[in-house]
């Protein structure tokens, strides 16, 4: 397992040639802050290469659990320690979908923050026996204001498929990302 800083990248199918199906878990900590949670959602977004999402059914979160192929889907219960989960098939990923980006969201943001986070984790692992991969540092601490996050992201290079986590907070939410992947809400 690789412990990744916000940036940093990961050549995932050059070390695991075999690697079809993986598991990106996220996992959250806002200790008494209960109502936080309940307000977090979590999304993946099948971006084209100019980093736009290909349609608004390209934006996989709880009212549509699954891209149109169903490439990517979020998992209805998460296994482990993690919140959530969002499935990948590498192999089924349409060709003209250049990365997957998640994201988090609070959905009713009234006077709350993604500041009041205790952790923030997002992590990879292998679907075949559940080993994880690769787990991005704690990105809560320099969270503030923010009202969403870009976590991480599977992309395609040199013909695989390579990881790197994000951290990238958003004090516009959900619209500030709508705005920067090209969804309609």
């Amino acid at each position: 397992m690789a412990q990744l800083k916000r940036g940093a990248n990961v050549a995932l199918t050059r070390e695991i040639p075999t690697l079809r199906t993986v598991l990106l878990g996220i996992r959250f900590e806002a200790g008494s802050e209960k109502v936080l949670l309940d307000n977090l959602v979590i999304a993946t977004i099948l971006c084209n290469t100019e980093n736009k999402a290909l349609s608004d059914e390209h934006f996989v979160f709880f009212n549509q659990l699954s891209s149109p192929e169903e490439s990517v889907s979020q998992r209805e219960a998460a296994l482990g320690e993690d919140s959530e989960q969002v499935e990948v098939s590498l192999p089924e990923v349409p060709a003209e979908v250049e990365r997957i980006v998640v994201v988090a969201y609070l959905n009713d943001p009234q006077r709350r923050s993604l500041g009041q986070l205790r952790e923030c984790y997002i992590r990879v692992l292998n679907a075949d026996g559940n080993a994880e991969l690769i787990r991005s540092e704690n990105l809560a601490p320099t969270l503030t204001s923010e009202t969403a996050l870009a976590l991480g992201e599977l992309y395609r290079h040199q013909g695989g498929w390579k990881f790197r986590v994000i951290g990238e907070g958003y004090a516009k939410g959900i619209a500030g990302i709508a705005a920067d992947y090209g969804v309609t809400l």
